[in-house]
C-alpha cells in the first residue's frame, strides 16, 4: 500500500485521481467563496510526505534542511531591507544570492567530481524551489516586494506549493500571493475548474498517450536504426533524422503534459499558475520560440539574469557597443542554462548553440531593417521562417538529448 502512495508527481493517472479527489473540499469552499487555508495546507504535507517516504526519505530530510536554510537567509535579507533608509548594498544582496544557491550548485556539481554519484543533498524540485528563492531575494532588493509585508508562512508556502513543486511552472512570489490572498469570486472559479478540465484533458493526451507514442513506442526504434549506422561520417543517417523529430515531439508532449497538470491542480486551488507552453513549434524564429517554450524559465533567466547583466554592462559603461553587450548577454544566460541542465559537453553545445542562435537571429533582424523592400513578407516567407525555427529548434533538442554522445563516444 506504502508502495502504492509514493507517487511521484503526475507520474500516472491514478495519482491525479487521488489528488483531485483530495481537493474536493477545497473546491467545494472556494465554489462558496471561501478558501480554507488550513486544508490546503494540509493536502500539500500529506502529498509531500507521500513524496518523500519509503526510499524517498532522505530527499525528504534534505527538503526540510533546505527550507530552513533558505527561510534563515531570506528572513535575513527581509530584515535588512527592513532598515530605515536602508542602504542596499550590492554586495550584501549578492552575498544573499550566493548563499540562496550553495544547495543547488553542490547538487549539480557532485556528479561531476564524484563519478557520477548523486549528492545526498539533492531532492526532487531543488532547482525549481530555488529559482522562487532566487527570485524573491532579488524583487526584494528591487523594492517590488515590500520587505515589511514580508510574510514567511506565505513565502514557505509559496515555496513548496504542491502542485509545481517537482517541473514548475515557476511562479513569482508577488503574483502568487495576490492569488493566495483573495477567492475567486465565483463565475471566475467556474472558469477556471473548466480550464482546469480541460488542461487534465489535454495532459493526459499529451503525456500518456502521444509521450508514449513518440518516447516509448517509436524513439527506441529510430535509435537503433541510428545505431545501425553509426560507422557513417558522424553517423549521419536517417534513423538519426527520425531520432532528432521523435525525440523532440517526445520532449515537448511529455514536458507539456507535465506542465499542463501542474497548472490544472493550481487552478482547482484557486492559484493561476502562469501556463509554461504557447505553441512553441509555430515559433517564427529562435526568439519567438524562447517566448513561447518553457515560458517561466526562460522569463525567469532573461529578467533576473539576461536583463539584469545587460543593464550592469549598460550602467558602468564597460563596454559601449549595445550589440556587444547583447551577445555577451546571450552566452552568459545560455551557458548557465546549460550548466544548470547538467556538466556534460552535449549541455554545453546546446547551451552555446543557442546563444549562437539567438546572436545570428538579431544580426538578421538589424539586416532586414537596414534593407527593408528587398525581401518580401507574406504568408510564403512566414511558414519558411516557422519551418526554418522548427528545424533549428529539433537539432538542437538532438544535441541536448545527449544521444549523439551515445553514438559517437559507446
Amino acid at each position: 500500500m506504502s508502495h502504492w502512495i509514493n507517487l511521484q508527481p503526475y507520474e500516472n493517472p491514478m495519482y491525479i485521481l487521488v489528488l483531485v479527489i483530495a481537493l474536493i473540499p477545497l473546491i467545494i469552499g472556494l465554489f462558496m467563496g471561501k478558501r480554507i487555508h488550513w486544508y490546503e495546507t494540509l493536502v500539500s504535507i500529506v502529498f509531500l510526505l507521500f513524496m518523500f517516504d519509503g526510499d524517498k526519505l532522505s530527499q525528504g530530510i534534505a527538503l526540510i534542511g533546505y527550507i530552513i536554510i533558505e527561510m534563515i537567509i531570506v528572513l535575513a535579507y527581509a530584515h535588512y531591507r527592513m532598515k530605515p533608509n536602508s542602504p542596499n548594498k550590492t554586495w550584501v544582496f549578492v552575498l544573499a544570492v550566493a548563499l540562496s544557491i550553495v544547495q543547488l550548485a553542490i547538487v549539480k556539481l557532485t556528479p561531476l567530481f564524484a563519478d557520477g554519484k548523486s549528492s545526498l543533498f539533492g531532492f526532487l524540485g531543488i532547482s525549481y524551489l530555488t529559482f522562487r528563492v532566487v527570485g524573491t531575494i532579488m524583487e526584494i532588493r528591487d523594492g517590488s516586494i515590500n520587505a515589511k509585508n514580508f510574510d514567511p508562512k506565505k513565502f514557505i508556502h509559496f515555496v513548496l506549493f504542491m502542485p509545481t513543486i517537482s517541473e514548475g511552472p515557476i511562479d513569482r512570489y508577488r503574483r502568487w500571493v495576490k492569488d493566495y490572498d483573495q477567492v475567486p469570486d465565483r463565475e471566475k472559479y467556474v472558469g477556471m475548474i473548466g480550464k482546469a478540465v480541460h488542461y487534465l484533458m489535454l495532459g493526459l493526451f499529451y503525456n500518456f498517450i502521444l509521450g508514449y507514442l513518440f518516447g516509448t513506442i517509436m524513439l527506441p526504434n529510430v535509435q537503433h536504426l541510428a545505431m545501425l549506422s553509426r560507422h557513417n561520417f558522424l553517423g549521419i543517417s536517417w534513423g538519426l533524422v527520425g531520432v532528432m523529430y521523435v525525440y523532440s515531439m517526445y520532449l515537448f508532449f511529455n514536458f507539456a503534459g507535465y506542465s499542463l497538470f501542474a497548472v490544472a491542480i493550481s487552478y482547482l486551488m484557486g492559484i493561476e499558475t502562469p501556463m509554461n507552453f504557447n505553441k512553441p513549434f509555430m515559433a517564427y524564429n529562435i526568439k519567438d520560440f524562447w517566448n513561447r517554450w518553457h515560458m517561466t524559465l526562460s522569463f525567469w533567466f532573461r529578467d533576473y539574469i539576461y536583463m539584469r547583466l545587460v543593464f550592469f554592462l549598460m550602467k558602468h559603461k564597460w563596454i559601449k557597443s549595445r550589440v556587444t553587450i547583447a551577445n555577451l548577454g546571450y552566452l552568459t544566460l545560455f551557458m548557465i542554462m546549460a550548466i544548470w541542465h547538467g556538466e556534460t559537453w552535449y549541455y554545453m553545445v546546446y547551451g552555446l548553440f543557442h546563444a549562437c542562435a539567438m546572436m545570428i537571429n538579431d544580426a538578421w533582424i538589424r539586416w532586414k531593417r537596414k534593407h527593408k523592400g528587398l525581401l518580401p513578407s507574406n504568408k510564403f516567407t512566414k511558414a519558411m521562417s516557422t519551418f526554418f525555427a522548427f528545424n533549428v529548434v529539433c537539432f538542437s533538442f538532438l544535441i541536448f538529448s545527449g544521444f549523439l554522445n551515445t553514438l559517437w563516444f559507446k
